[in-house]
């Protein structure tokens, strides 16, 4: 049963239970973090017929601390750089006496809240590996699941892909040259500055994980050196003490200068990271994803962190930057990114290039029909609400209230917004998925009623 929500006030019961709809077309999500259970809800209030399959037997994917998924790369200290009110889904605020940027416990017991509050929990299928998707002979989807019950394979109308993209972690290629004594890990396997203790640690990236991580080994560690091979623009989380999400971008569409200016704004009341002996960015704040961090640049100023340019090469006990300057070292932490990577999935169906997937408001690709995919995009902002609409729209096309545009049209479109997106950020990998948050709801919203008028023509 599915069922349908009066009101959305966290107390609101789940009430007027609306019967599952099997003419429609039966649909398959893979995953329940914070993507996967928005798409879930989506389609349990429209009645579809749907399965959700979660590898581990938690909700909230990577902000669950050591989830059982294996495959979370939350840390002890770790709490969103986003706050409350623009990560939360649009229907189900965040509580009221959440701090403005929520810990992992607390986005973590949201997702809970979220699941149980809707009422969807018993359709999420948990300790389940989705092994294979693969078009079926009648261009329908084969699911092979293998569980507790062993293996199947079950066949459905629409897959929805919410397997994250940050948890297969992505090392330096190719290796830097020489030889290392010490350990290294990635960030992604980091849980708390007990691995960092005594040590003298590297830490790798110039990214929020990176800063974090830092930040903590400072007050743990012998000594602490952060390795920055490009500068970003690092942002405060608080902008004449409010959140900056909501003093510098407020929600509602804004064209995409306004946006960049705000940054710009954001990024100079921070200061520079040049005093630190960090070069100046080579890019206009608005250009990459943005970093922030409240306390890195204390740490800096305490010289409890030592900020040095690229590696240029490990050497036994120390490490070499391309400055000629050295530092003992026996722990360096690669705070390197991710890939986007499909294990279910093959390369000849879904050919993924150095994290670059073009793809129409970055869900569907219109030479796979049925096939969408959530939450794969690196927004100016918060994923969630994103992703919320994301399955609002796969929900109303699966239900017959939508109706895409003809092929064609989808690709070129596509070509138009992924030409635009990869134009505005300087290229890598990193921001091969990187959208303006505002622009893509206002966007996909203005979408959204042009395809239901389709649908009612």
């Amino acid at each position: 049963m599915a069922y349908l929500v009066k009101q959305s006030h966290r107390a609101a019961a789940v009430t007027a239970p609306v019967p599952v709809d099997e003419t429609l077309p039966r649909a398959c999500v893979i995953g329940a973090g914070s993507s996967g259970i928005t798409a879930a809800k989506h389609l349990h209030l429209a009645g579809i017929p749907f399965d959700c399959f979660e590898r581990g037997h938690d909700i909230g994917g990577t902000w669950v601390f050591d989830n059982s998924n294996g495959q979370s790369a939350c840390y002890d200290t770790l709490e969103i750089n986003t706050s409350c009110p623009r990560m939360a889904y649009s229907d189900f605020p965040m509580p009221d006496d959440y701090p403005d940027y929520a810990s992992h416990e607390q986005v973590h017991a949201y997702f809970e809240q979220y699941v149980d509050h809707f009422g969807f929990r018993d359709a999420i299928t948990f300790d389940t590996t989705v092994e294979d998707v693969s078009r079926a002979a009648d261009g329908r989807w084969d699911v092979r699941i293998s569980g507790p019950d062993g293996t199947e394979t079950r066949t459905y109308d629409a897959v929805l892909v919410a397997n994250g993209h940050h948890w297969d972690a992505r090392w330096p290629e190719p290796a830097y040259p020489g030889t290392f004594d010490g350990q290294q890990i990635h960030a992604h396997d980091y849980r708390s500055a007990d691995q960092l203790a005594g040590r003298d640690v590297v830490v790798v990236g110039a990214g929020n994980s990176a800063m974090d991580i830092a930040v903590q080994s400072s007050l743990v560690a012998r000594t602490t050196t952060w390795s920055v091979r490009r500068t970003e623009w690092v942002l405060r989380k608080y902008f004449l003490g409010k959140p900056s999400d909501q003093g510098l971008l407020p929600p509602g569409w804004v064209p995409w200068w306004v946006t960049a200016l705000r940054l710009r704004i954001g990024a100079l009341t921070a200061g520079s990271m040049t005093k630190y002996g960090l070069p100046a960015p080579d890019h206009r704040p608005g250009q990459s994803h943005p970093v922030q961090s409240e306390r890195i640049r204390e740490r800096l100023d305490a010289g409890a962190v030592e900020a040095r340019p690229a590696i240029e090469r490990l050497d036994g006990d120390r490490v070499v930057f391309v400055d000629g300057t050295s530092v003992p070292a026996d722990l360096v932490v690669w705070a390197t990114g991710y890939r986007v990577t499909f294990p279910f999935l093959s390369e000849e169906l879904v050919p993924v290039r150095d994290n670059d997937l073009p793809l129409w408001k970055r869900a569907v690709h219109p030479d796979l029909p049925g096939l969408w995919f959530l939450g794969l995009l690196q927004p100016i902002g918060a994923v969630m609400p994103l992703a919320e609409a994301q399955a609002r729209w796969i929900a109303e096309t699966l239900s017959g209230r939508y109706v895409l545009p003809p092929a064609d049209v989808v690709r070129r479109k596509m070509a138009a917004d992924h030409a635009r997106d990869t134009q505005r950020f300087y290229a890598s990998p990193r921001h091969t998925m990187e959208v303006d948050f505002d622009r893509y709801l206002w966007d996909l919203e203005r979408e959204l009623k042009e395809g239901r008028a389709r649908a009612a023509s």
